[in-house]
């Protein structure tokens, strides 16, 4: 099973969808499921897995009514209050709806940097646990000690890092970001997704070269069992068409052997989230 690990849709708000700046003028329009079955198709996906869009309640509903219609919407990862003194009664709730596998919160917009570290924050994540849910990390490189804190302090919370942790490939910064992907890296818990480098990258000059040291410390730092493939359509589209970024990611991946490029492809995406084929 092939999984795009990583998509977003929206029915654009500009009330509720507040992160589509008027650089990302591009997105400012309606991103359905019908728009994307055709790239998944055709890049050779057999399902993709739906990250929130927005930071409301009602973003859930929206995407499990999606879901429901659109059986290559193999899972879901959804939007809770995690700071909520009910959070645990919530979390209850939502495992009504086997599709949400779990959840995320826009750490990058947050101005603490230390937002991960709060104990109500923390109270919330560790809830996840009890239901099997599973925990995105959307962080800048200045965000890592924070987030190594709050995995090391859940040993047993499954965490995976969105977009290779967002490095400044356009600005061609290594040091931090690798430094900060090491100690994330060596906690077990930690899975990583292989997207957004486009997005991180000069999107009108970038060249795939830009990519391959990043490609190259992640590969040898979290190897395949804790690495997925993700598109982060359509965001991605700023940068390139949805086969052009994808690419980025895939010819590096072809180098590998056909286990370890499976395993990339949607084993281990399958596993992280328990996806189930879909006939």
């Amino acid at each position: 099973m092939r999984i795009d690990a990583h998509v977003h849709f929206m029915v654009y708000d500009p009330h509720e969808h507040i992160w589509v700046t008027d650089e990302l003028s591009a997105l400012k329009r309606n991103f359905l499921p019908a728009d994307l079955e055709p790239l998944l198709k055709g890049a050779g996906f057999d399902g993709c897995v739906a990250v929130q869009a927005r930071q409301l309640p009602h973003e859930n509903e929206w995407l499990l009514d999606l879901a429901r219609s659109h059986g290559f919407i193999r899972g879901i990862v959804g939007w809770a209050d995690l700071r909520a003194p009910d959070v645990t009664a919530r979390l209850e709730a939502l495992t009504a709806h086997p599709q949400i596998k779990g959840f995320r919160h826009v750490l990058i917009d947050e101005p603490d940097d230390s937002f991960l570290l709060r104990d109500d924050f923390q109270r919330g994540v560790a809830a996840l646990g009890r239901f099997r849910f599973t925990y995105d990390l959307l962080i800048f490189p200045r965000h890592a000690s924070a987030a190594v804190q709050l995995v090391r302090k859940l040993p047993q919370q499954r965490f995976v890092l969105d977009h290779i942790g967002l490095p400044d490939i356009r600005g061609q910064q290594l040091a931090p970001w690798e430094a900060a992907l090491k100690q994330l890296a060596a906690c077990p818990n930690v899975f990583c997704k292989l997207s957004g480098l486009a997005f991180r990258a000069d999107w009108h000059r970038w060249r795939p070269a830009d990519f391959t040291r990043y490609l190259d410390v992640v590969l040898e730092l979290f190897g395949p069992r804790r690495l997925m493939v993700g598109s982060n359509w359509p965001v991605c589209t700023v940068a390139g068409t949805y086969d052009a970024v994808l690419n980025v990611v895939l010819d590096r991946v072809r180098a590998l052997s056909e286990v370890e490029q499976a395993q990339i492809m949607g084993g281990t995406c399958a596993e992280f989230y328990g996806l189930l084929a879909v006939g």
